[in-house]
């Protein structure tokens, strides 16, 4: 992954692009040309702007999910469950992406195991009637998640430390994978009372890409909710980078 940004960048850089490492710490979107302020005192102007800020995985907060992320703790089973094809996986959380991961990941794995800290599940009807019926798939209810285990050498995912929250006993079941599923964050905070989001703080997007300011466009997992996938990112900043350039033509005309 890292390696292929790289080599995008550079592709990037030699038609001409330039790339600046900088945080950009406020923004003004109420006229043009757009003003993007940085941490280090500097500003952007810009006629057109396409934001791709993208969205965060909500995580328990364990240090010993830091410590295996990538090796047997991951927030994608779109993106690993292949790798756990016959294994006994773990998937956290109640609502529709944690059930629609687990129902995902039965495809993949020969025993799914979602682990939700209340009695029933917050996800759709139809998903939970779906989960009910698979027969890979085992519910543990009133459980948290308080450590992950694993062993050394190769270094991977093992066990899960549960406490119920009923009478606070603490178990440990034998996993090879756990998928942290308890929602994302979109990255939009800078851009609160600027632009309009959701109710879930996603970008508000009209025709794909386009927001409610003429010339700001969304592309990728800052305004879509529903796939969160390196190819449809790419795919919505492509068409962003095409408006970018019939907008930018327009307001010269």
């Amino acid at each position: 992954g890292p390696w292929l940004m790289e080599q995008m960048i550079d592709q990037a850089k030699q038609v001409g692009c330039r790339v600046f490492n900088e945080i950009i710490t406020e923004v003004d979107l109420t006229s043009r040309p757009f003003k993007f302020f940085t941490s280090n005192e500097n500003f952007f102007l810009a006629n057109s702007v396409i934001i791709s800020t993208g969205a965060s995985a909500k995580w328990l907060g364990l240090d010993s999910e830091k410590k295996y992320t990538g090796y047997g703790v991951s927030a994608c089973a779109t993106c690993d469950a292949f790798f756990f094809k016959n294994k006994t996986v773990a998937v956290v959380g109640g609502g529709n992406t944690a059930v629609e991961e687990a129902l995902f990941l039965t495809k993949f794995a020969n025993k799914v195991i979602l682990v939700h800290r209340r009695d029933k599940l917050r996800a759709d009807k139809v998903l939970q009637k779906r989960l009910f019926k698979n027969k890979k798939i085992q519910i543990i209810w009133n459980s948290t998640v308080i450590d992950i285990i694993g062993d050394a050498a190769p270094k991977k995912v093992s066990q899960i430390k549960l406490r119920n929250s009923i009478d606070n006993s603490l178990s440990n079941i034998k996993v090879d994978g756990v998928f942290i599923a308890i929602g994302h964050k979109p990255n939009t905070n800078l851009f609160i009372n600027k632009i309009d989001l959701d109710k879930e703080g996603y970008i508000q997007t009209y025709d794909q890409i386009f927001t409610n300011i003429p010339g700001v466009f969304a592309a990728g997992d800052v305004h879509d909710k529903d796939y969160r996938q390196a190819v449809t990112a790419a795919g919505y900043g492509c068409m962003a980078a095409l408006e970018v350039e019939k907008f930018l033509v327009s307001i010269k005309n």
